[in-house]
């Protein structure tokens, strides 16, 4: 068994997507921070599919952090199970590279604009309750990539816990976090 970290941002706050057609929306930065802190059990899910999940914070198999660019992620999926291999294979072929997100929105602004766009709501907080993986996501400039395999398995979890905690700790020393 191979260990295995998908990595990415899962939100990439102040871009702007179109909404059905409805509306066009956008993630302030730190949306979700509250909720992090309030309700740290985030699922990692295929799809938004709640019956194929692939990780989850409580268990530590799933990572989530928000930083100045979004929220990023570190997922560990279980590859003895058939949606972990999807999600392994899918993202190393670049099949899938981004993205989605569930959420309730508890506070929001609206910018009506003008007869050339459609309205713009800003989620300035919201309650984050999955991040998934998606062949389409509405939002373009996520990001999901295969970071890393170990063949070591003996010590897979101790690495992947590792190697995640210097992959957030490159990526914040590089905006300039500390």
């Amino acid at each position: 068994m191979a260990d295995h970290l998908i990595s990415g941002f899962a939100v990439v706050y102040n871009s702007v997507t179109d909404i059905g057609g409805s509306f066009r929306e956008k993630i302030s930065p730190g949306a979700f921070d509250k909720s992090l802190r309030e309700r740290p059990d985030v699922l990692a899910l295929w799809n938004h599919n709640y019956d194929r999940p692939l990780g989850r914070t409580s268990s530590g198999t799933l990572d989530l952090r928000s930083d100045r660019v979004g929220l990023y992620f570190g997922l560990n999926p279980d590859d003895t199970t058939p949606d972990g291999m999807t999600a392994i294979g899918t993202v190393r072929r670049k099949d899938v590279a981004g993205c989605s997100f569930g959420f309730t929105v508890t506070r929001e602004t609206w910018d009506d604009g003008d007869d050339t766009q459609l309205p713009l709501r800003i989620v300035e907080e919201a309650v984050l309750w999955e991040v998934s993986l998606c062949p389409d996501p509405a939002y373009n400039d996520t990001s999901a990539s295969l970071s890393r395999s170990d063949t070591n398995p003996m010590d897979n979890a101790a690495n992947a816990r590792r190697r995640l905690i210097e992959k957030m700790e490159r990526e914040h020393k590089l905006r300039g976090i500390v």
